[in-house]
């Protein structure tokens, strides 16, 4: 059961998460951001990993620790259910249209992370959140779930399309790269024979 449950708790944020990389893409997301929500959902949804959050962070400052926060403690815990990495596709990529927007996100699974952001929002703010914002929970995702994450919006004019054409393209890669996979068996997809820079 590839299933894992994460806290995070600091003096700007506590947040729980719980996920199901075998899920079917249910979803139960609070974190006082509705616009976050929105993104999060689409990607237990498109993704079809369950996601269970539930965040208190101190949106009477802004909402980037709250974001971040978000990132890593899903990130965490989808790093932490696929264990050693045995099995799976390990690489996704996925392009994603949003009426006039359209995104493409690659990853790799590789417990190396890094991203790589060639986004641009036409605007500063969608609704109260800062789009700058989306950077950071994708850095903190990345990062906390040890994928090296291409992120590109190719054009696009509105806000909400492109944040959610991402975030879709996001979760079809990810579907792609954490499947399990019946060729490989038990072998961790790597000539190394292990993911990551570790020791």
């Amino acid at each position: 059961m590839r299933q894992e449950s994460v806290e995070r708790k600091t003096n700007e944020t506590r947040i729980s998460a719980t996920v199901d990389l075998d899920g079917t893409g249910r979803y139960e997301i609070s974190t006082g951001i509705g616009f976050l929500d929105h993104m999060i959902e689409q990607l237990a949804r498109h993704s079809l990993i369950d996601i269970d959050l539930k965040a208190d962070g101190d949106l009477h400052i802004d909402f980037h620790h709250t974001t971040e926060d978000a990132g890593i403690v899903i990130g965490s815990a989808i790093s932490q259910a696929l264990g050693e990495r045995k099995g799976i596709a390990r690489y996704g990529s996925a392009i994603a249209p949003m009426d006039e927007a359209l995104s493409r996100v690659a990853l790799d699974a590789s417990n190396r992370p890094y991203l790589v952001w060639k986004v641009e929002f036409v605007r500063d703010k969608l609704g109260e959140m800062d789009t700058e914002l989306f950077k950071e929970w994708f850095q903190a995702f990345a990062q906390a779930a040890g994928l090296t994450l291409h992120a590109e919006t190719f054009y696009g004019e509105n806000n909400h399309h492109i944040a959610e054409s991402l975030f879709k393209a996001l979760a079809r890669a990810l579907r792609q790269a954490v499947e399990a996979d019946p060729r490989k068996g038990d072998a961790v997809p790597s000539t190394k024979g292990v993911l990551g820079g570790s020791l």
